[in-house]
């Protein structure tokens, strides 16, 4: 760790040797200069935590100075010291933005209290513009317009991308009159208006603004109250989302049955490839959010695959499966002796994926030691190898996953609330199969026909009341658990199907219910003799007690399902 550093600026040559002395001892790397002139040039090269400058410098005073060094350097701690102490000098000093202000003669305690004082409020300050850099990283970066605004409407701050989506919005708030993009219904302005007057969020969605320049753009607006610690709305924050591609790509998707290596067809899943067109080509960092199994792996590829990092490579990392230890070493690379069984230098993931994508899976896993080197990684694109010194630079746009609640584990202490921010700067949330349930014949003859293939069989399609288990499992490992399944099947059917005697165990062994019932159906129908015993009696008996499932109550009865249609038939039964 380096010593803190300090700038002595006194002409009394007795002042800077005692200051030294006592300074150095005390831990500081200490230099001076004789004149403000001498102390500019030398803070050309060299910089510097806290100053101590005295008032009388020739020619020139310490206030001097320390306007220009506030101007230079707006972190530097300076601490003002006089012989003459004045009222007005001190407060001038204090408004111009000394830390201190002390009079000669000084104490030792005295110096090193103020030394010590100024370097925490440097510290301070250092902190706090990193975190104001990373806000305006993350402000600057969004593909989303951000606006702020105070609570008479005023524009106080607002990003690039919201001038792009709309550059008139600012005249909207005084005036519907002073936008010069006519014609516009207002309908931003309106909403703006009605959450900084009631001092609540508020939102429309697919706003079609029908401006001559964008005909037809669609925009999601929402607002979001800023209150003081009164609680005293003093503004409000506006996103803008430009939605017109997303939604030209959704009329053009409706019928799309696939994305990728992704199987569905249903309205949840017409999203997220419309997502994934929309995120193709931005370089933004994506977090993909779902539970386990519902296809993470597959949407980072179809992201990058279907953007211009094509023809890069994709590097993909588990870091769940790997301990911190090996993990760093993974992600970063080493070099020969960095560690025990280190026997060669090694490239990292980061590195490998160098003009490409690198997807982090699991990142909700990882420890905070490896959580404070991936924030560097994302935003500086440089890391260091283990064991060495000498910076990696890589252009690699970044992918993470996790089945996690993110927000919820920065709520509890065990995720860094910097790097949410920095992961999550545009999320994609995959829904689980149970809410997609009209992809699960497409997906199930997917795999038939995958598994078939792979095992030299085969195998036509799956059973009715084999697809009727399928149909009432709840899915909680999802597409993943889908796949073992028909595996399963696959392997130990004896005919052209997947049928019952085939499925797992734990699967026909759960309750199953007839469709629009909640609970189980005992049926009590003793089976019929032979399959020509079919009266239309018992099939509407064996019917009524089946549900109205026609291959249950023909198992009821002994029969094929063939023979009660053709019974149904011929007797007229409806």
């Amino acid at each position: 760790m380096t010593a803190p550093r300090v700038l002595i600026v006194d002409d009394e040559s007795i002042i800077v040797d005692s200051f030294t002395l006592l300074l150095c001892h005390d831990g500081f790397e200490v230099r001076s200069a004789p004149s403000a002139a001498a102390a500019l040039q030398l803070l050309e090269g060299w910089t510097c935590d806290v100053a101590f400058v005295d008032i009388k410098l020739g020619s020139t005073t310490g206030v001097d100075l320390l306007k220009l060094l506030r101007i230079s350097n707006p972190l530097l701690q300076v601490v003002l010291i006089t012989g003459q102490p004045d009222v007005a000098t001190a407060a001038e000093a204090v408004r111009l933005g000394a830390c201190n202000y002390l009079a000669k003669p000084i104490m030792p305690n005295e110096l090193l209290a103020a030394a010590r004082n100024a370097l925490t409020a440097k510290q301070l300050a250092d902190e706090k513009e990193r975190h104001r850099a990373d806000l305006e990283a993350i402000f600057r970066s969004l593909s989303d317009g951000i606006m702020m605004l105070d609570n008479n409407g005023h524009l106080l701050q607002a990003n690039e991308a919201a001038s792009r989506i709309c550059n008139c919005l600012a005249l909207q708030l005084q005036s519907a009159a002073d936008c010069a993009h006519q014609p516009c219904d207002g309908a931003c302005r309106e909403l703006i208006q009605e959450s900084i007057k009631n001092g609540t969020p508020a939102k429309r969605e697919r706003i079609r603004c029908q401006r001559p320049q964008k005909t037809n753009q669609v925009v999601t607006i929402s607002t979001s109250p800023i209150r003081d610690h009164t609680d005293t709305c003093t503004g409000v924050v506006v996103v803008l989302r430009d939605e017109t591609r997303i939604d030209e790509l959704e009329g053009q998707l409706n019928n799309r049955r696939s994305f990728g290596r992704m199987i569905g067809a249903s309205s949840p899943m017409q999203r997220i490839y419309t997502q994934i067109e929309a995120l193709a080509d931005v370089p933004s960092t994506v977090l993909i959010n779902g539970e386990s199994g519902t296809g993470k792996e597959l949407v980072a590829e179809a992201l990058h695959s279907s953007g211009a990092r094509r023809s890069k490579p994709f590097i993909k990392v588990n870091c769940s499966a790997l301990p911190e230890t090996l993990l760093e070493s993974e992600l970063f690379g080493h070099v020969k002796g960095a560690f025990t069984g280190a026997i060669a230098n090694k490239m990292g993931r980061f590195q490998k994926a160098d003009g490409g994508t690198i997807f982090l899976d699991e990142i909700g896993d990882i420890s905070p030691a490896m959580q404070m080197r991936l924030l560097r990684v994302l935003q500086e694109r440089e890391f260091e190898r283990v064991g060495d010194s000498t910076t990696v630079k890589v252009d690699v746009r970044v992918i993470a996953a996790t089945n996690h609640d993110l927000a919820e584990r920065v709520r509890q202490g065990k995720f860094r609330e910097d790097l949410y921010y920095r992961l999550n700067v545009i999320k994609l949330l995959l829904p689980p199969l149970r809410e997609r349930m009209d992809d699960l014949l497409p997906l199930i003859n997917h795999f038939i026909e995958r598994f078939a293939a792979s095992f030299h069989k085969t195998i036509a399609g799956i059973t009715d009341e084999a697809l009727e288990v399928l149909q009432q499992h709840s899915w909680p490992g999802n597409v993943r658990e889908l796949q073992h399944v028909l595996e399963h099947a696959c392997v130990l059917t004896r005919t052209n199907q997947v049928d019952l005697e085939s499925l797992p165990h734990d699967l026909t062994s759960q309750p199953r219910h007839p469709s629009g019932t909640q609970q189980p159906v005992t049926v009590s129908v003793a089976p019929a003799t032979s399959p020509t015993t079919s009266c239309p009696v018992s099939i509407q008996e064996a019917l009524i007690k089946a549900g109205g499932n026609k291959s249950k109550a023909a198992k009821l009865l002994g029969i094929s399902r063939r023979t009660i249609y053709r019974q149904l038939d011929q007797h007229q039964i409806d």
